[in-house]
């Protein structure tokens, strides 16, 4: 251990011991390895929780003047690249098996829902679409607009991409148009009311580009990034000091060998959490640092920090939708339109998802295995979800069934929410999903936002423009009961829901895994992202939001790992010279 300290200085030599030089083409990342090759103790100036939407962003950025570490529990989106094709979203979506990029959680509301596990986050598992913030959003959050003007265009040149905008989608735009929501934007990344055609992460050919790839970005010789690296806990120290700082992680990699991460010598590095949602405020609880009754009944010692609002604020924007089959073929899309309404909600599509029995029948195991173990570990009120609609489904279900569907799906988003829940640690494995609550329309006014959407949608769908992907004889009554007989959640249905649209709502309420909070500017990290009451270490990923940004929040998640780390290395340099002139 003594070489590592003494050679601190140089502390790039650190890294040459264990990343190669080279490469920095996507899938061919020479700094990219199995934790199992990590050493047992090395520094560096950042170390980057999380290889997500944000932090491959943050890091790549980050390694133009420092080193970097990132640790990534998951594995490489480059292991199995067809697997990022169009034509599989559903599939790799749905599979949850134990070492697959999807970790399936069921919320206490009842509502499936997943995390991504692997390195790129949630751009290797979403639907692709590609917009930006409103310009209020990005006032509110006190970002410089012409840094984030840029920071969105650094971004872009790697993953975005006009979609083909074929029959359905067109369809659906005029539908949209024709229901009232104007005006017509045309294709644009801007987040402006009316509808508009937005970007999408997959290419012509349908191969998808994640955060993953703006690790081209990065400069090879000063990053290392590991896969399979489950961190256990932040460490701290409070030697001499007023208050806690953060100085390294420990990490296990898939062999079960603990290592040890620590902040080089110099004031400016820090540690850095870009886990998302679930998994930053999760680890935070896990190293001591949140509300300090829920900690002492984890056993987790030492409370470092009593931080109240740890958690709190969890916020996933409600999703509808309505199922349409069609008498006529239709492409394989997914959101490509978008209708920005006035009212706060967003009317978005997909088209011809290839459907089978065998994916559809994993995942529900899946759901029904990962009760079962809920109910073993404890009394939830997730266990006493009734599993009895997924039961009946597979009754009317035709094993045989393997095809692409000739159907259409329109969807309502609330924009926000107003709505918020809270997340709590389970056990103290960081494997496992902590508890969460998201409290869907538990406001009035979110609840109301999603009946304005769901009555553009059926303006759309009885529109002259959509008629030819709808069958004549088919009713809105009769739609509305095809999504109420599917198992879409594990709440309970009611007979009114066909006729009373607000018991619909709450009744068919699935996740757009848009979740955010837990770690809120204001509340647990200040402007610029650091721990409130903690030296060296900050969040920066959706869980400091206190709202999902524009329509699709992907495009402002990789921005914000650019444009704060930009402005991280300002800093740093500042630091640098004002050291130099003393």
């Amino acid at each position: 251990m003594m070489s590592f300290q003494t050679l601190w200085p140089f502390h790039i030599i650190l890294i040459v011991t264990f990343i190669s030089h080279g490469s920095s083409q996507a899938g061919y990342y020479s700094f990219m390895k199995d934790a199992t090759f990590a050493p047992i103790f090395a520094r560096f100036d950042y170390i980057i929780i999380g290889g997500g939407t944000s932090g491959c962003a943050l890091a790549a950025t980050l390694s133009q003047n420092a080193t970097v570490l990132v640790l990534e529990r998951g594995g490489s989106p480059y292991d199995f690249p067809a697997a990022t094709d169009i034509g599989n979203f559903a599939t790799t979506l749905s599979n949850t098996s134990p070492k697959s990029w999807s970790q399936l959680f069921v919320s206490e509301d009842g509502v499936y829902n997943t995390r991504a596990r692997v390195l790129g986050g949630g751009s290797v598992l979403n639907a692709g679409f590609y917009t930006r913030a409103g310009d209020d959003y990005v006032k509110e959050a006190e970002w410089m607009s012409d840094e984030v003007e840029a920071a969105y265009e650094w971004v872009e040149k790697k993953v975005a991409f006009k979609p083909p905008m074929l029959g359905w989608q067109t369809a659906l735009k005029d539908g949209l148009l024709e229901a009232g929501e104007f005006p017509y934007n045309g294709f644009t990344y801007d987040h402006i009311n009316g509808t508009k055609i937005g970007g999408t992460i997959f290419d012509n050919a349908g191969q998808r580009h994640t955060a993953a790839n703006l690790l081209e970005y990065s400069n090879p010789d000063t990053i290392a990034v590991y896969l399979h690296a489950t961190v256990h806990k932040i460490l701290f120290t409070t030697k001499g000091r007023p208050r806690p700082k953060a100085y390294g992680v420990i990490f296990q990699d898939a062999n079960g060998v603990l290592h040890k991460a620590e902040l080089a010598k110099n004031a400016m590095n820090e540690v850095i959490l870009c886990a998302g949602a679930i998994g930053s405020p999760q680890m935070l609880m896990l190293s001591g640092v949140g509300p300090m009754a829920h900690l002492a009944a984890h056993g987790i010692k030492p409370v470092v920090l009593d931080h109240p609002m740890v958690g709190q604020g969890m916020g996933d924007n409600p999703m509808n939708a309505i199922f349409i089959p069609s008498p006529t073929p239709v492409e394989v899309s997914l959101i490509q339109v978008v209708g920005i309404t006035k009212f706060d909600s967003y009317i978005e599509g997909a088209s011809g998802v290839v459907f089978s029995y065998s994916w559809t029948r994993n995942f529900f195991d899946g759901v029904l295995n990962y009760l079962n173990e809920m109910q073993t570990s404890r009394a939830t009120t997730t266990s006493s979800l009734s599993t009895q609609s997924i039961t009946d489904f597979f009754k009317l279900m035709n094993p045989l069934l393997n095809a692409t569907i000739k159907a259409g799906l329109i969807l309502q988003k609330v924009a926000g929410p107003v709505s918020r829940g809270h997340l709590e640690l389970r056990n103290t494995n960081p494997n496992d999903n902590p508890t969460v609550r998201f409290n869907y329309y538990q406001e009035p006014e979110d609840l109301e936002k999603c009946v304005e959407g769901i009555a553009t949608i059926i303006k759309v769908i009885n529109s002259k423009a959509f008629s030819k992907f709808k069958y004549p004889e088919a009713t809105i009554h009769g739609l509305l009961d095809l999504i109420l007989s599917v198992p879409t959640n594990l709440r309970p249905r009611h007979l009114t829901s066909v006729l009373n649209l607000k018991q619909f709502c709450i009744d068919t309420v699935m996740t757009i895994w848009h979740y955010h909070g837990g770690c809120q500017v204001g509340r647990v990290v200040d402007k610029n992202y650091k721990v409130l009451g903690i030296d060296s270490l900050r969040v920066i990923d959706g869980s400091t939001f206190l709202k999902s940004p524009g329509t699709n929040p992907q495009a402002t998640v990789m921005m914000l790992g650019r444009y704060m780390g930009q402005k991280i290395l300002r800093e740093r340099e500042t630091f640098r010279k004002r050291n130099e002139e003393a």
